[in-house]
């Protein structure tokens, strides 16, 4: 049973409330009262602007040669219009007054609202005793070279660990590194790298059931910020060798391949996959990009989830567990790893005006939201290339992505920043029922539910 969490008394949601009203009401009244009928027109502006910018955005993107010359003039005559339209009515203050207030509503509203909410979900933590015979891996390239700078081989070797480094010549085989400490005796295995890299070895700690230790030496490490680690300070990471408690979460499959985070198709996939995008990566992405989203010379993407079908999705993100999904535009986090199911994202803008339709977030056309516990990719090619953890691979069609719920123990340093809760999705009516009188203490507007995810 969901407890209530512990919070400041209902007077100071409902102000907190009552004070986004406010902010929204007098950033809507302001220009009216500087500007008179002027002001009525300043939201066209902005938001005419905004489109403009978006279908610019889209044609300089979509296209090459002239149109992208002229999707590029568009967004930036569209920004200098509507700068000069203000600046001339003498309204520029207004604007960012407005806008300042805005933004005070935003953070005093989500602020009431997640005091309103029931408690964030907790992974349960067990208290564990230290490994006797850790075994760790270590990219001494990834992240820029984290692993010297941060001396993360003489602290673990410090601490008992027995460290590989990936020093070369050639490539290694990663989970046959794993695999061989695990028969001489490993009861923990480690690894200082990207997410791929750790999704590799967490299949072979989940296959032989020994607790994964996730050190935060990757360039993005999504899979360390969604454990509540460290991502600044890696070294902070190999606490857990001595004072770790150990977490149960969930691994992903897609066609018998690992992934801690996602595996993403279309456009995305296309791009990594070219030899040149690791040195080029801006111009390799505008030469493929008009092909990707305009030809239909390309594989399409058929998605099936349950009873929802996604037909020729221009991207295609399968996550196991859902991303926070309350701003579409700010994905970044999940809030639960432990969920056992997959989150779907499929994108699909087929022109400009399907393009700046996607201003209406979560409720674009071109933009469907998905939970569900296995998702089927097909196309019409044998195989489709994909991005599996930032890796780039070639999966045989159908690729079938499901979740294994619970696979993977892993041991985690006992402080930790932690994971912050969901923030709520903004609704006006949660607002209104939060700010009225009547509230009693505790009780949670209707409306006031987490963002998905």
């Amino acid at each position: 049973m969901a407890t209530v969490a512990q919070h400041r008394p209902a007077s100071a949601e409902r102000w907190l409330a009552r004070l986004a009203l406010l902010a929204v009401l007098v950033a809507a009244i302001l220009p009216v009262a500087v500007a008179g009928w002027r002001g009525l027109l300043l939201p066209f502006v902005i938001v005419g602007q905004l489109v403009l910018v978006i279908v610019g955005a889209w044609l300089a993107l979509a296209h090459r040669g002239a149109v992208r010359v002229v999707g590029i003039v568009l967004a930036i005559a569209a920004v200098v219009t509507a700068a000069v339209l203000v600046i001339r009515a003498n309204l520029l203050w207004v604007v960012v007054v407005s806008a300042a207030l805005l933004v005070l509503s935003a953070v005093a509203g989500k602020a009431a609202l997640r005091r309103g909410l029931l408690a964030p979900y907790r992974t349960v933590e067990l208290v564990v005793e230290p490994a006797t015979r850790p075994f760790l891996i270590m990219n001494p390239r990834s992240g820029g070279g984290k692993v010297v700078r941060f001396g993360l081989r003489e602290k673990a070797e410090a601490l008992g660990a027995e460290v590989a480094v990936l020093e070369g010549p050639g490539t290694v085989d990663v989970a046959q590194l794993a695999q061989d400490a695990v028969a001489r005796g490993a009861d923990l295995l480690g690894v200082a790298g990207g997410d791929g890299t750790q999704a590799l070895v967490a299949a072979v700690a989940a296959q032989h059931d020994v607790p994964l230790l996730v050190i935060s030496a990757g360039t993005r490490n999504h899979f360390a910020l969604d454990l509540g680690l460290d991502r600044e300070d890696p070294s902070t990471c190999l606490q857990a060798l001595r004072d770790g408690v150990e977490l149960r979460v969930d691994l992903g499959d897609v066609n018998g391949r690992p992934f801690v985070n996602n595996v993403s198709f279309g456009a995305y996939a296309a791009v990594v996959e070219r030899p040149e995008y690791r040195d080029e990566k801006l111009k390799t992405t505008l030469d493929l990009l008009p092909d990707l989203l305009t030809s239909t010379k390309g594989p399409r993407l058929v998605a099936h989830a349950d009873a929802v079908t996604v037909q020729g999705p221009q991207a295609l993100l399968v996550s196991n567990n859902p991303y926070n999904t309350g701003d579409v535009a700010g994905l970044g986090r999940r809030p639960r790893i432990d969920g056992g199911v997959l989150g779907v994202i499929g994108v699909r803008a087929a022109n400009a005006v399907q393009a700046a339709r996607m201003l209406r977030g979560r409720r674009a056309p071109g933009l469907t939201l998905i939970v569900t516990e296995e998702v089927v990719v097909d196309a019409d090619v044998e195989d489709v290339p994909a991005g599996v953890d930032g890796e780039s691979v070639r999966l045989t069609t159908p690729v079938r992505c499901r979740v294994r719920p619970g696979a993977l123990r892993v041991r985690v340093p006992r402080d930790r920043p932690g994971v912050p809760p969901p923030m709520p999705s903004l609704q006006l009516s949660a607002l209104l029922e939060l700010a009225g009188p009547g509230r009693r203490d505790g009780q949670v507007p209707a409306a006031a539910t987490p963002a998905e995810g």
